[in-house]
């Protein structure tokens, strides 16, 4: 039988860093690295400086003239005005210079051409006396040879490469880059590029770690896959160890029964814990190997993310000599409640924007495995161990991964989902950049509610109202009130089921969803593709009961569509261009409005007003024209206000 690893620990996450930490300072693992000399240059910017600068000359390293004009000695116009212009003759008491030229011998100023009131061609005259050094850059005026210029553990910068020049210094000692290698491992890796098989994964995440030792200032050196095995990870730990300052494993963490990570590292050194309270990235490995640090990180790139933020990054910083950098935080208002696990510390990425002046904040999707949570991100939130979770309206912290100024220029879309957002969102950055678009899908009455609450600029609203059959405007009127609203048409779209290619199970309509072999997946409540479903279900008489799937829920219509791809289900509600998308069939069952419903004080604004240009230009239609299923005639039409 297989031997499975079990975990060790579960440290909270305040002791695992202390337990880590304290630990390689002890045994020396944390001290800055020793200097290495490079050109002072172009590729010295970011890197960190050993030891301290001083400077080789004065700058300037003459007295030099800091104008156009004469040189002269300032006692010679010592009582000049108008009334009593003092002439200097050229040669004797005074001479022509340029900027930056050396100051003749035996003068002390420089008068400006411009205060010149009579030039001849042996003589000039002033009516303005001139001060000792005036005009005047004297040795060492801005550096002083000896003097110091950078400290040590100073992170390079641009001006400080000229203030490094201008002293003379040409060769600068910055602090060798720490060594990070990065194992990916598993048997079902592949390298990017590989034809695809069921079972078979891409690796990524070797780039993703890679990148962020990058971006801390350290040096990634990627290994090949290496297959779940106890000798073959031992190998590559090992040979890593003598070439590296710091191991990462990536994925083997947990418990299962090919992950053999944590033997490994007792093997050839001390695990010094094995999982730590957090979530996501509680199968987290930190100990010693080879007498080098290590780090085991979680397969899942969320999680392996997460745990390189709160234990690489910091180890990375220490061996340059640099506190690890704090990214902004600010306060934010949550547009839903969050909920969260007891006991750990949970770490959720969100969305920010500013709506009305308020900060608000969306959480994305929490799965471990979900790499576009990474991308869409514009922060994170920290959930304490002793918190039931955050609820709606309350206030939180946020430490961005954006500049805060990006926030106020983000315009928070909360509501249905639709592929055309994206659309509009990557159309809106082209035409105006520095703008952006962001989306959180939380289904029509979501973002209803949101728009309600003022979280948000603007809602995705298509839900069908049962006795007239319009959309929206009904809906609308009930929860908001007929004033101070208004809806903007995005789209006409098609919304149907959505089958395999072939339609092997011959899906025509509703009652088919009840019959048995039939998986169905669904839409979550709120959305205005489930209002659709339960309309037509009581007009049928047809029981959700009987629909097998019906409790399984997607939040996305390519969720939906990925469901029937993959096979996990048969049929399912959404619109055609998501069925297009992955080359699914797709049965129509009605043609529905898709608006965008917003304030009037948002209508107005500079930033709806860019929006509208967008939707309503050409290249945007045709763009959406092209997915399939799509209805633009009415694209970017107020179509009601309250």
């Amino acid at each position: 039988m297989t031997k499975r690893d079990v975990y060790l620990t579960e440290a909270p996450l305040d002791e695992a860093l202390q337990r880590f930490f304290s630990t390689l300072e002890a045994r020396g693992m944390t001290a800055p690295l020793e200097g290495e000399t490079i050109p002072v240059d172009i590729p010295a910017l970011g890197r960190v400086t050993a030891s301290p600068v001083a400077a080789r000359v004065s700058s300037p390293y003459y007295h030099s003239c800091a104008m156009d004009g004469i040189a002269t000695r300032a006692e010679a116009t010592f009582g000049a005005s108008e009334r009593n212009p003092v002439t200097l003759r050229l040669g004797e008491e005074a001479r022509w210079v340029d900027t930056g030229d050396p100051l003749p011998p035996g003068f002390d100023a420089v008068i400006m051409v411009e205060d010149l009131v009579e030039v001849r061609e042996d003589r000039v005259t002033v009516i303005a006396p001139a001060r000792p050094w005036q005009h005047v850059r004297s040795v060492g005026e801005d550096i002083v040879a000896t003097e110091l210029v950078l400290t040590a553990n100073h992170v390079i910068r641009p001006p400080d490469l000229g203030a490094m020049l201008a002293a003379g210094v040409t060769e600068v000692s910055v602090r060798k880059k720490p060594r990070v290698a990065v194992i990916p491992t598993g048997d079902e890796l592949v390298p990017p590029g590989t034809p695809l098989s069921p079972g078979r994964i891409i690796e990524f995440n070797s780039r993703i770690v890679g990148g962020l030792v990058h971006e801390w200032g350290g040096e990634p050196v990627l290994h090949e896959i290496v297959r779940d095995d106890y000798e073959a990870i031992a190998h590559a730990v090992r040979v890593a160890a003598d070439a590296a300052d710091i191991v990462v494993v990536n994925a083997g963490s947990s418990a299962g029964s090919e992950d053999c990570t944590g033997r490994v590292v007792s093997s050839l050194g001390e695990l010094l814990v094995h999982g730590v309270a957090i979530k996501p990235g509680k199968p987290t490995i930190l100990g010693i190997v080879c007498g080098r640090p290590f780090v085991g990180i979680p397969g899942y790139p969320v999680s392996a993310s997460l745990a390189c933020e709160l234990f690489l990054r910091p180890l990375v910083a220490r061996m340059l000599g640099r506190p690890a950098p704090r990214r902004p935080k600010m306060p934010a208002v949550a547009t839903r409640r969050i909920v969260s696990t007891p006991g750990v510390d949970e770490f959720v990425r969100v969305k920010v924007g500013e709506v009305n002046g308020k900060r608000v904040v969306t959480p994305l999707a929490r799965g471990a495995a979900a790499v576009m949570s990474l991308v869409r991100a514009d922060g994170l939130i920290r959930i304490p161990p002793s918190a039931q979770g955050v609820e709606a309206s309350s206030t939180v912290e946020v430490e961005l991964s954006r500049e805060p100024d990006d926030i106020s220029n983000t315009i928070v879309v909360i509501g249905s989902h639709d592929l055309t957002l994206d659309l509009l969102a990557s159309h809106l950055a082209c035409r105006y950049p520095g703008l952006s678009l962001s989306s959180a899908h939380v289904g029509s009455m979501g973002g209803l509610m949101a728009i309600q609450r003022g979280e948000a600029h603007l809602a995705g609203v298509h839900l069908i109202d049962g006795e007239t059959g319009e959309y929206n405007v009904p809906y609308v009127e009930r929860f908001l009130g007929t004033e101070g609203f208004a809806l903007v048409n995005l789209v006409h779209r098609e919304q149907g089921f959505i089958v395999a290619k072939g339609n092997p199970k011959g899906i025509a309509g509703f009652a088919d969803l009840t019959r048995p072999g039939v998986v169905f997946v669904n839409r979550q409540k709120g959305a205005g593709t489930r209002v659709l479903l339960d309309l037509e279900l009581a007009r049928l008489g047809l029981d959700p009961g009987r629909i097998a799937g019906y409790e399984r829920e997607e939040y996305t219509h390519m969720g939906v569509a990925s469901c029937v791809a993959s096979g996990a289900a048969d049929v399912g509600l959404g619109i055609r261009s998501a069925a297009a998308a992955l080359g699914l069939d797709f049965v129509p069952v009605a043609k529905e409005r898709y608006d965008l419903l917003t304030t009037k004080a948002f209508l107005g604004s500079s930033m709806m007003h860019k929006l509208l240009t967008v939707m309503r230009s050409n290249e945007f239609k045709a763009a959406v024209a092209g997915l399939g299923g799509y209805d633009v005639s009415d694209t970017g039409k107020v179509v009601w206000e309250g």
